[in-house]
């Protein structure tokens, strides 16, 4: 069994082209011994976003602080709120917003894209 103490894992902004004003730490992950998933925490400042992107693989979001924009394939938004969970289905294009003034935090796990 691998603890890690969440707190103590730097968050460093993401680098993606069409991010802006997002950070990820990986919270479990292949350097803890997970060679199947990959457990992120992203923190979306107030202003942020996500690329409106996609994957070849699927993943499940659980929303931990505060709210934001989930952006479906087909451009919709939905306002989403900590409590709430989503699937996001291989392929479907997608991306997070935060237009509020409080920080948008939400937990991602994936696949191990290198294991696709």
């Amino acid at each position: 069994m691998k603890i890690n103490n969440n707190s103590e894992i730097f968050a460093p902004e993401v680098q993606v082209e069409g991010a802006s004003n997002v950070r990820m730490k990986i919270l479990i992950g292949p350097d803890d011994g997970s060679g199947n998933i990959i457990m992120r925490h992203f923190f979306v400042a107030p202003g942020g976003n996500t690329p409106f992107h996609n994957h070849n693989y699927e993943h499940v979001i659980k929303v931990e602080k505060g709210r934001g924009i989930a952006v479906d394939e087909k451009g919709v938004e939905h306002e989403v709120a900590e409590g709430q969970s989503l699937f996001v289905r291989p392929g479907d294009l997608h991306q997070f917003k935060n237009p509020f003034g409080e920080n948008f935090e939400f937990l991602c796990i994936i696949p191990n894209p290198s294991k696709q």
